[in-house]
């Protein structure tokens, strides 16, 4: 790999390994092309360039060429994370996801106005997360599209409505779940002896409709008859209470840190964090960051948690959310 290619490649490669879909890879790839300097140490990279390039046009003009339609519920992962939220008619799915996100789905009064998942980017702090709206869960009609969807996500959001038996609600949407083999993380441990392929997926459940001190009383009632040791958050889409709670609620479930990039001489870039997951190392951020890097790596220096600034370390030192990580080849 060359050696005096600028920031900003660095900066688009890291986009282009973000990116979903098809076009926006190749825009990134065309960007990247144009910020590479012209020499012979470059020939190999942009000839590389080049037929990654034409691997994704015809790649993507083969796929609009079929005739087989794709599933509304084939959501690709953005962001940081993917959340699905998930309930009967009616309990402000919706109003949530818009309240929360750029989306704009349907929102009524009306049962059954969401017909196809929805998706949207929740900003927190400095990176996105993923809120999908779903059609309802009900036995009486629901698409297998959104079970997939449901397996696929790295954290369902159970919703009920406060004011309309919360506890039935939860209730017959557990026993749907688990009837199709979708079974919350925290009981992992009960199925261990079961044969049968099960999908564990961190369970959080949102009791929606909680607008003011007036309807504590709901909270409390439902949460008496709760018997097992739910995670629980009562909320108002429509007025915003404890929404902000929400939002760190759904980074701290989706298990993840923020990990910021420095060059050598430089200040850290604290805009455009890479996400790991907890407990990943220096080896794990020098993947991310580039896949030459692992093999190149000989140390790191390190300003956040635990160390003192500029502190050097080995490529197995777990990280932190919010270190700053400045790689050493």
């Amino acid at each position: 790999m060359p050696t005096n290619l600028p920031p900003e490649y660095f900066k688009i490669e890291k986009r282009y390994g973000d990116e979903q879909g098809t076009d926006e890879k190749i825009a990134c790839l065309e960007e990247m092309m144009s910020v590479i300097p012209k020499h012979k140490g470059t020939d190999k990279l942009r000839a590389d360039l080049r037929k990654r390039i034409s691997k994704l046009k015809s790649a993507d003009h083969s796929k609009k060429g079929a005739t087989r339609k794709e599933s509304a519920f084939n959501i690709s992962k953005e962001g940081a994370g993917q959340v699905v939220v998930v309930g009967p008619a009616n309990v402000g799915k919706s109003c949530l996801v818009s309240a929360l996100t750029n989306a704009s789905p349907e929102i009524s009064n009306a049962p059954h106005s969401t017909w196809k998942p929805t998706p949207g980017m929740m900003p927190f702090k400095d990176i996105q997360i993923q809120l999908i709206d779903t059609p309802p869960l009900s036995h009486e009609y629901m698409e297998i599209g959104l079970l997939d969807l449901i397996r696929r996500s790295d954290l369902v959001l159970l919703m009920v409505d406060l004011q309309s038996d919360p506890f039935q609600q939860l209730d017959e949407m557990v026993k749907l779940l688990h009837d199709n083999r979708i079974i919350p993380l925290r009981l992992k441990e009960q199925f261990l002896e079961e044969k049968r392929n099960i999908t564990f997926i961190p369970f959080h459940i949102l009791a929606n409709k909680n607008d003011d001190e007036t309807s504590d009383e709901h909270v409390n009632i439902f949460c008496e008859l709760l018997e097992d040791d739910w995670p629980l958050l009562s909320i108002s889409a429509t007025s915003g209470r404890n929404l902000n709670q929400l939002k760190s609620i759904l980074f701290l479930r989706l298990n993840i840190i923020r990990v910021y990039s420095k060059t050598p001489g430089r200040l850290a870039d604290m805009k455009a964090p890479f996400v790991l997951k907890k407990g990943d190392t220096v080896e794990k951020f020098a993947a991310k960051v580039h896949k030459d890097f692992v093999d190149k790596l000989k140390i790191a220096k390190i300003w956040g948690k635990d160390v003192y600034d500029g502190q050097m370390v080995q490529r197995d030192h777990i990280l932190h959310d919010g270190d700053i990580v400045e790689i050493r080849i």
